[in-house]
């Protein structure tokens, strides 16, 4: 009876050793499929937590371009106010330019008139020079330089040398330079006498100097006896400080011995003639 009530006892032990284990593997199985659900979901909230991050990212990012671009708007919005301003202002410039341009290229070209004018009374001059002095005799040059007539006249066309002494062929040629100067009254001659550098003194001439200029005056007077007011002459002596040539040889001296008589328009009289056509203009714009 002891032995049956031993044998029931460790039945019953190892039956409930039996039932614990299958149980517990269970709820092993259990948890751990449980643990795997937790790991995934860990998985997945960690992936969402990463896309929110990133969508709020891009969110702020569009934010801030809005905010560029209603920015850009509005720039834009007032800068094509102030271009239509510019714009409008701009027009009312550019044809107040263009009409200051008309009256400008209309001043030029009454100043180009002014001045063709000028170049047809020097031409008609130097032909009438030519044509009265002569153009063949190589002592007597006829010519026009930066917009002035000139006669240079040889030294030995007129002087002696050394002298200031008028001679009888000179008196011919001054008679011809007079009648067309005369023939010229808005014209001024001024005379030019013109030395080598050998050093001169004779009398109470001190040196070149004194020679070129008692020529010029040799040569005004015998002009104003020819007939030319005194008021349209004007004498100068350049002495020896305006060669032609190099004083280096006898002939380039005698180049440098000479006279020129320079047919002037009167600057005065030059400048009314301008005036006059900006007064004609003004009147005209009005």
């Amino acid at each position: 009876m002891k032995k049956l009530l031993i044998l029931a006892v460790c039945s019953s032990l190892a039956f409930t050793s039996c039932v614990s284990k299958k149980k517990y593997a269970e709820l092993e199985a259990k948890q751990q499929n449980t643990q795997d659900l937790l790991n995934t979901a860990t998985v997945k909230l960690n992936d969402c937590l990463t896309e929110r991050a990133a969508a709020t990212a891009r969110a702020k990012q569009l934010e801030e371009r809005l905010a560029d671009m209603k920015k850009t708007n509005e720039d834009l919005i007032q800068s094509s106010k102030e271009l239509t301003m510019l714009t409008s202002k701009g027009a009312t410039n550019l044809e107040k330019s263009l009409e200051s341009l008309k009256e400008k290229d209309l001043k030029i070209t009454r100043l180009q008139d002014a001045l063709n004018k000028k170049d047809s009374v020097t031409l008609a001059l130097v032909t009438s020079l030519k044509r009265e002095v002569g153009i063949n005799d190589p002592d007597i040059e006829v010519n026009v330089e930066k917009g002035v007539v000139y006669i240079s006249l040889s030294d030995k066309v007129l002087f002696k040398t050394g002298s200031y002494q008028i001679s009888s062929r000179a008196n011919e040629i001054l008679g011809k330079v007079a009648k067309v100067i005369n023939g010229k009254p808005d014209f001024e001659a001024m005379v030019e006498g013109h030395t080598d550098n050998v050093p001169y003194r004779s009398g109470v001439l001190l040196d070149n100097w004194d020679l070129s200029v008692k020529r010029a005056t040799a040569i005004v007077r015998a002009l104003q006896d020819l007939g030319i007011a005194p008021e349209r002459l004007v004498a100068a002596g350049r002495g020896e400080y305006d060669p032609l040539v190099p004083n280096t040889t006898a002939e380039n001296r005698a180049t440098n011995r000479r006279t020129r008589i320079l047919v002037l328009p009167k600057i005065d009289q030059f400048y009314d003639m301008i005036e006059k056509e900006m007064k004609n203009l003004e009147a005209g714009g009005k």
